[in-house]
């Protein structure tokens, strides 16, 4: 900003800030470094809070993820495969051969700054690609990284995606982002099994909160039920391995705990 205006004149720099035609995510980032900048040089400011702007998430069908993969190189096309399985650029940037087991199709992923380690089980396509991709290129050494740092993984997604418009010729392919795949498996995945716990642990998310956001997403997306199973906790063990399983507590009756789930 140094450039454009004067960095000891409040007022000019917040008029520059919002001359410019970007999100308030990216304002909010200049006003981030300009408030260091204030502290280091002691000038007194009053930054101006800006609310970020919130998007609707629209989740891709698979059949056009799987458009954007298939026109991947093999080492691409193994990373966005784990993609769909939820993980993010970071952790599969961790991958080593020491997470994999393929005698019982999993992964072990390793956290990752925004979330928690967690077990998953691969698909069958998944883990045979992941074979293939190690056989070809020789990796023998069990603590070394297998894949690309996830800057590398966010601008080859957008390599790909191109290269799969000019293709398929479907501009829906040009509104994916990498990050997608992660929502569209969180969201199929709560679809499929209806519990959100089940999910909040494949996603590796820290809270309940950010898991929720998949189930409201697949209530815009299919026909949702709301019919419910029921079942009466009478001891603190019931009541958990219910919670465990899915369901949500409801209320106490006659020192009994009443919960339910979707069918």
């Amino acid at each position: 900003m140094a450039r454009k205006t004067d960095l000891n004149d409040t007022v000019k720099v917040e008029r520059y800030v919002f001359s410019l035609e970007v999100k308030n995510t990216y304002r909010n980032a200049l006003f981030d470094a300009y408030s260091q900048y204030c502290r280091v040089n002691s000038i007194e400011w009053n930054r101006p809070e800006l609310k970020t702007e919130i998007y609707p998430v629209k989740v891709p069908t698979e059949e056009n993820i799987d458009k954007v993969i298939s026109s991947a190189s093999m080492k691409y096309a193994v990373i966005f495969h784990l993609s769909k399985h939820g993980l993010r650029p970071d952790e599969i940037s961790k991958v080593t051969l020491r997470d994999i087991d393929f005698s019982m199709n999993r992964l072990s992923v390793r956290t990752s700054k925004l979330g928690l380690e967690r077990t998953i089980t691969l698909k069958k396509e998944t883990i045979d690609l992941l074979r293939d991709y190690i056989n070809r290129y020789r990796f023998s050494e069990l603590h070394s990284k297998i894949f690309t740092p996830s800057k590398s993984i966010r601008i080859a997604w957008t390599h790909y995606r191109k290269k799969a418009y000019q293709k398929f010729k479907d501009t829906e392919l040009l509104k994916i982002r990498l990050y997608d795949l992660r929502h569209w498996f969180g969201t199929t995945q709560y679809i499929k099994t209806r519990d959100i716990f089940h999910v909040k642990y494949l996603m590796g998310h820290r809270n309940i909160e950010s898991t929720l956001h998949y189930m409201h997403i697949a209530k815009g997306l299919i026909n949702y039920s709301e019919e419910y199973t029921v079942k009466v906790a009478t001891n603190i063990e019931e009541f958990t391995t219910l919670l465990e399983s899915g369901f949500e507590y409801v209320s106490d009756y006659d020192d009994k705990k009443i919960l339910r789930k979707r069918r």
